[in-house]
């Protein structure tokens, strides 16, 4: 959902006058944050463990470039810069915690089946 909730950022791309072509260029450069996070969103279906933290890395790692896009071009508050970075951040930090998590549970799932065999 939260991939999704970032494409959605690709409907700026439409501006009035361009040619079909300077449309598809334009979404297609919109879309390529969606396309990063769809495969890691593969790698972390793989291998939970270094998904989660990459998600974790994304998520904190664009902070500071979305509090100055939001706060020096924008001229938004400190709060309203902090708002909207939980609200686009938040998510892939959480995304992130709970594949460790379930990486976690899943070794320690299998760990328990095998000594319970022996």
């Amino acid at each position: 959902m939260a991939i999704l909730f970032i494409s959605m950022f690709a409907a700026d791309s439409f501006e009035q006058g361009n040619t079909i072509w300077q449309h598809l260029t334009s979404l297609f450069l919109h879309l390529i944050p969606t396309f990063i996070l769809t495969a890691l969103l593969i790698i972390a279906w793989k291998w939970e463990n270094l998904g989660g933290l990459l998600f974790i890395f994304i998520g904190m790692a664009s902070n500071p470039f979305i509090f100055m896009l939001n706060h020096n071009r924008n001229h938004f508050s400190i709060g309203q810069s902090i708002g909207i970075i939980a609200l686009i951040n938040l998510p892939f930090v959480i995304i992130g915690i709970l594949f460790i998590i379930s990486h976690y549970m899943l070794k320690k799932n299998i760990s328990s089946s095998l000594s319970k065999t022996l």
